[in-house]
């Protein structure tokens, strides 16, 4: 099937004078590359991965038992729904080959601050299934030395410790898996006994309905918020008042009630609260943060002004009720029917929850 770019995800990660600018990158028409390492990339990528820490969860043997090994590098961010919906086949490569000499290692690098938080990535991490050995990335070193330009990325190193091909983005799988197998074969491993067969994502892991995806990647902080439509526009990192837009035009958005916008978050500072965006797509997610106090924030989502019955997400019922209990990617809608524009309104019943960013599939 022919997959549409969605233009939110689509730009290049700079390195640049020890910066790093990362997107998430979501769909097969990203950067692809089949048998060779992105310019910049380290030669020596299990050297990389030796010195690296911490491990959140440790590779058996320690990280000099990769040597002679396949090696598949993840880089991932748990609240990224292209990180989430890959995760199906990173962990069915890894019961698929594990006792065949492949070793999936995830490589978590945060983009946003909760994400630095070791005890919630590993929280994340377990509640997601991911057995792997995983690392912690927050100053981006191992990314910067890897050359790597966005989540999801995927770098298939040999048995002989050479990159042997990479890809930013999702989708391709199969050929992804192809080349383990390929990888897998030059060091000597008898596959006949390890079949190919579907592999199929489920929940908020499930693929995008690419052919109807018409809203991109839409950040709430204002470093990077476009399209915002409350009256008087965004006011930076101070109290504010805001006002629900008269009319929302596909992909615009708008609060209502006392906020905060900050450069990567949106607070709630009054007892109640909205959220509104107007989207073409299956799916939308919300990236959100929970209170201060730790107590658990209720919201309503609303689709264009109805209760979402048959089209509510994994994360509220069939009335549109959900709670904020920690912070991670919600998703609020899942269309069971003919795809067309619809207003999402996420109602918050009280202060404290932080918008990042939306996300749809």
């Amino acid at each position: 099937m022919t997959k549409r770019r969605s233009i939110g995800f689509i730009a290049a990660a700079l390195v640049a004078a020890g910066a790093v600018t990362a997107v998430c990158f979501g769909d097969a028409l990203a950067i692809a590359h089949a048998q060779s390492a992105p310019f910049g990339a380290t030669a020596r990528p299990l050297e990389v991965l030796g010195s690296a820490k911490p491990w959140l969860t440790a590779v058996p043997g320690g990280p000099q038992a990769l040597r002679g090994k396949v090696v598949v590098v993840n880089f991932w961010t748990y609240s990224c729904i292209n990180s989430l919906r890959a995760l199906p086949y990173l962990r069915a490569w890894d019961e698929r080959y594990g006792d065949k000499g492949l070793v999936v290692v995830g490589v978590h690098a945060p983009e946003f601050g909760f994400e630095h938080d070791t005890a919630r990535v590993r929280q994340a991490a377990n509640q997601l299934g991911v057995r792997y050995p995983n690392l912690q990335d927050n100053d981006y070193a191992v990314w910067q030395r890897f050359a790597n330009q966005g989540w999801p990325g995927f770098y298939f190193i040999d048995a002989e410790g050479r990159v042997r091909g990479y890809r930013i983005g999702e989708g391709e799988y199969a050929g992804a898996e192809k080349l383990i197998r390929k990888l897998l074969v030059e060091a000597g491993q008898d596959l006949a006994a390890a079949p190919v067969s579907p592999i199929t994502g489920t929940g908020v892991e499930a693929e995008a309905d690419w052919a109807h995806l018409g809203s991109p990647e839409s950040y709430v902080g204002y470093d990077k918020a476009e399209n915002f439509r409350s009256p008087g526009g965004l006011r930076k990192d101070r109290a504010a008042s805001y006002a629900a837009a008269a009319d929302l035009g596909l992909n615009n958005w708008n609060l209502a009630g006392k906020w905060t916008v900050g450069r990567e978050f949106a607070a709630l500072d009054g007892a109640a609260g909205a959220i509104r965006f107007r989207f073409h797509a299956r799916d939308a997610h919300l990236v959100l943060g929970g209170a201060p106090d730790g107590r658990p924030v209720r919201f309503r989502v609303m689709i264009d002004g109805a209760a979402p019955g048959a089209d509510h997400g994994a994360d509220v019922n069939a009335e549109g009720w959900g709670e904020v209990r920690e912070d991670r990617l919600y998703q609020l809608v899942r269309q069971s029917g003919a795809i067309d524009d619809h207003t999402v309104t996420v109602e918050f019943s009280g202060p404290g929850v932080r918008a990042y960013v939306f996300t749809f599939g």
